[in-house]
């Protein structure tokens, strides 16, 4: 796999405009499903530099055409893009933009909303601001709760990272619970055994944290085993987000003495990047 990429041109995912049917009052949406799709080429291939400059210009091309459900969208996409590669100023200045923007929008009790306040209180998290994610995490999960399913993946996905903010205030107990309730969601939701796994792992490293490595030795390797397990699924598509997931894993197996898995993990993510 090389690392050179085509620079992106204006002509790759610009819908063409009718020029007698244009409007200088009605503000011209970005096309979100290609620039989404895009995204995705970028990530599958590890280009983050190339992510990043794709949604940059289709920031500046929403602004710039008074498209706030596009900005809306670009600033979900952008500050997980900034989470992920660890630009803390970056990821919660879109986090504010974004949710100022719910505001702006009327989406106040909308599943945007809360998919947006997921979002944020992801990006708070990770950058050590537990308090400030709870907050969001529980108006997301009035939302989500009022009005999704009980088998969706984003409330496993939002009880999972409750979970992880919960452990960083120490608040083992909420954090078990919230833990208990993803792995439940995602067990009937397809292809969700990526995300159980993840979440085992989380409730390792919520063991340790409460009762430490020698104590809490034996569950510990009992969530270790049920990831594993669950990574080894063969219903699962060995796509980028599979390559994405075993990375994220490898290092958690690492620590706790799982070499060979983790190994197994790392090569497993490498041979899918290879074939992008």
């Amino acid at each position: 796999m090389t690392n050179e990429h085509t620079p992106l041109s204006k002509e790759d995912y610009e819908e063409p405009n009718c020029v007698l049917c244009m409007d200088q009052d009605t503000p011209s949406p970005i096309p979100q499903r290609r620039v989404r799709e895009k995204l995705d080429e970028y990530m599958s291939r590890r280009d983050y530099a190339g992510a990043e400059r794709h949604l940059n210009y289709w920031l500046a091309e929403a602004r710039q055409n008074g498209d706030l459900r596009g900005e809306f969208f670009l600033r979900g996409e952008m500050m997980g893009h900034y989470r992920k590669t660890g630009n803390q100023e970056q990821a919660i200045l879109h986090a504010n933009e974004s949710l100022d923007l719910i505001e702006r929008l009327g989406f106040e009790n909308t599943l945007s909303a809360g998919t947006a306040y997921v979002n944020a209180a992801t990006v708070y998290d990770a950058f050590g601001m537990p308090e400030r994610s709870i907050e969001l995490f529980e108006k997301a999960k009035v939302i989500y709760e009022g009005n999704l399913p009980e088998a969706d993946g984003r409330l496993g996905g939002l009880y999972n990272n409750m979970g992880l903010a919960y452990m960083a205030l120490k608040r083992y107990g909420e954090a078990y619970e919230a833990f208990l309730k993803a792995l439940r969601v995602m067990g009937n939701v397809e292809h969700g055994a990526l995300e159980q796994a993840i979440t085992y792992l989380n409730m390792a490293n919520a063991v340790e944290l409460e009762h430490g490595l020698e104590k809490g030795e034996q569950k510990i390797g009992q969530y270790l085993d049920k990831a594993a397990a669950l990574l080894d699924d063969p219903a699962v598509p060995r796509d980028g987000y599979y390559a994405f997931v075993c990375e994220k894993c490898a290092p958690t197996f690492d620590y706790y003495g799982y070499f060979l898995t983790a190994g197994d993990l790392n090569e497993r993510a490498k041979a899918i990047y290879e074939r992008a």
